[in-house]
């Protein structure tokens, strides 16, 4: 290993920051979270009793008590377009995204993913766990929507 990727791969692990759902900040690097989508901070999602909740907030606020004050450890994959480096991260073992897509709050996104997380969402899906306990918009659609110069209501579901 050169000493670059040691480098690289040393600021990839320590306290997290959660930015939003599939988003965190180690050392200064923001990362976000490979083969999944979260909803953003501003998207509302309906819950069981069809009432509008934050889901966006939601997500982020249950990413960050899941990892609490524990050491993230992330692997590089790529790099976005807006820099941010993509990699999957794992505290205490556990893969965040994963466990995001299990817990229904974070959707797996296939066309980065080729379905990794897909039987976690099934089952998400299945037992109405997080989003799935309502409806939602689709992160992705919920982002085309605004883009076009919609409000975030307007474009949540």
């Amino acid at each position: 290993m050169s000493i670059a990727s040691f480098a690289l791969a040393s600021d990839l692990t320590g306290r997290a920051s959660v930015i939003d759902g599939d988003t965190l900040e180690i050392h200064g690097t923001r990362i976000r979270l490979w083969g999944i989508d979260a909803p953003e901070h501003d998207q509302l999602c309906r819950g069981d009793d069809s009432l509008l909740y934050r889901c966006g907030a939601k997500a982020a606020n249950e990413l960050d008590r899941f990892i609490g004050a524990r050491t993230v450890s992330c692997s590089a994959v790529d790099t976005d377009r807006y820099g941010r480096t993509v990699a999957t991260c794992l505290v205490g073992g556990v893969d965040l995204a994963k466990w995001l897509v299990a817990h229904g709050y974070a959707l797996d996104w296939p066309l980065y993913s080729k379905g990794k997380y897909g039987r976690e969402q099934k089952e998400a899906e299945s037992a109405e766990r997080g989003m799935w306990a309502g409806s939602f918009v689709q992160p992705w659609r919920f982002r085309d929507c605004t883009r076009t110069g919609r409000s975030p209501g307007a474009c949540s579901d």
